[in-house]
């Protein structure tokens, strides 16, 4: 690290609670000097010091075409050169969610928000107008932002940190939300027959992806939305990362599954901070001004956000092998690695669905958070400094999903 990078850091730490403003940054997992982004241009992402990195994070799932896609960036500059906020209904607005209502199966109307916590901390609220009941039930490993409610057993960045819930939460806070384990339906019917009337909704990552990737067990999804509609209880699917990256018609319609209620992000915002959620016209009819759930927000259906979600979601649109494409890019890489790791000896698995893949290691396949708690996390350090050596950016947490670009 030269001395310049290495002065703006200890500088970063004097002014921002640990240098960071989101806590993975910090590459405390990883046990390294964090990458200090300057540029992105297509795969690469350029550090402080000018060292260029493969970039397998792409930003966490929304760079699906790549850093500063030239499409994307002309309806930025030309949209900002009229205004970057009105605080009033813009056009974009609704032409956005004409377009994720067209793919996104059985959802009938949407709420535009700035992130993905708003999402799903306003989806639970209505959730729970609409029921009159106020559990919920989450999934051990799924993360759904920093809300109050949810930070029980979450993913993501407490997994990075070893903390399985966190401090300064109210007493009682997280005494509605109970935590099943994912791909196990008996323990979520156990749930069910325990608190018999009592479960507002179920909120799930369809496919989790923020500890590590996992995809549902054949039918778990099923089996979910059934026991969710015999039981009265809605069913929200955290689309934050799967939304128009596992397929044009997300998760919903990748297997075939349709939820009640769905959050969305990342893709939508085509790189802008973006959030949304939505689902059935009788259950959304219960927010403010149409009904008594309250939620609102400044920014949310920005013109700059909303224009490069157009972009992206056009461009998805007019590309139709684009998934089979990254797909297959995906799918290349996790061979090279399973390959290589069986040639040295190594005790690694791939876990991959289409373009979202990462590495476990661990000699066993993953198929429930148990086993991705059973990972050598150590082994992944060491594998993510290797890969930085070598100018590949992995994203620095075991517990985060690597995500391939358009080729």
């Amino acid at each position: 690290m030269d001395n310049k990078k290495r002065e703006w850091l200890e500088h970063s730490k004097k002014v921002l609670v640990g240098g960071v403003n989101s806590p993975v940054r910090a590459f405390r997992s990883v046990d390294c000097a964090p990458v200090i982004a300057t540029k992105g241009e297509g795969a690469l992402l350029y550090d402080f010091d000018g060292t260029p990195y493969i970039d397998y994070v792409m930003s966490y799932g929304p760079l699906i075409f790549g850093h500063s896609p030239d499409f994307v960036v002309k309806e930025l500059i030309a949209a900002a050169q009229k205004g970057t906020t009105f605080g009033f209904t813009c056009p974009q607005e609704v032409e956005l969610a004409d377009r994720i209502l067209a793919a996104y199966p059985g959802a009938e109307m949407i709420r535009m928000v700035n992130s993905g916590t708003e999402a799903t901390m306003s989806a639970i609220r209505a959730a729970r107008a609409y029921t009159g009941r106020a559990k919920i039930v989450k999934f051990e490993g799924h993360y759904h932002g920093h809300s109050d409610g949810l930070l029980v057993k979450s993913g993501s960045g407490l997994l990075s940190h070893g903390v399985p819930t966190s401090e300064g939460l109210p007493p009682g806070a997280a005494d509605a939300t109970m935590v099943a384990a994912y791909n196990d339906l008996p323990g979520l019917e156990a749930i069910f027959a325990e608190h018999e009337g009592e479960i507002a909704a179920v909120i799930m990552e369809p496919v989790a992806g923020n500890m590590g990737v996992l995809p549902p067990a054949a039918g778990f999804l099923e089996q979910v939305r059934e026991i969710t509609r015999e039981k009265g209880a809605l069913l929200i699917f955290d689309e934050g990362i799967t939304g128009f990256r596992l397929g044009y018609h997300s998760a919903a319609g990748y297997f075939g599954v349709e939820p009640d209620m769905m959050t969305l992000g990342k893709i939508i915002g085509g790189g802008l901070p973006v959030g949304a959620y939505g689902g059935k016209a009788d259950v959304m009819a219960k927010v403010s001004p149409l009904g008594p759930v309250y939620q609102g927000g400044t920014l949310s259906g920005n013109p700059l956000a909303m224009t490069a979600g157009i972009a992206a979601l056009d461009g998805l649109k007019k590309d139709p092998g684009i998934y089979d494409r990254l797909a297959a890019a995906a799918s290349f890489l996790a061979a090279a690695l399973s390959d290589s790791f069986g040639r040295y000896g190594i005790p690694a698995t791939v876990s991959r669905i289409e373009g979202m893949f990462c590495v476990f290691f661990t000699k066993e396949t993953v198929k429930s958070y148990a086993d991705i708690m059973a990972a050598d996390t150590g082994a992944y350090r060491r594998f993510f400094e290797g890969m930085a050596r070598q100018q590949i950016l992995l994203p620095p947490s075991q517990f985060e999903a690597w995500f391939s670009r358009r080729p």
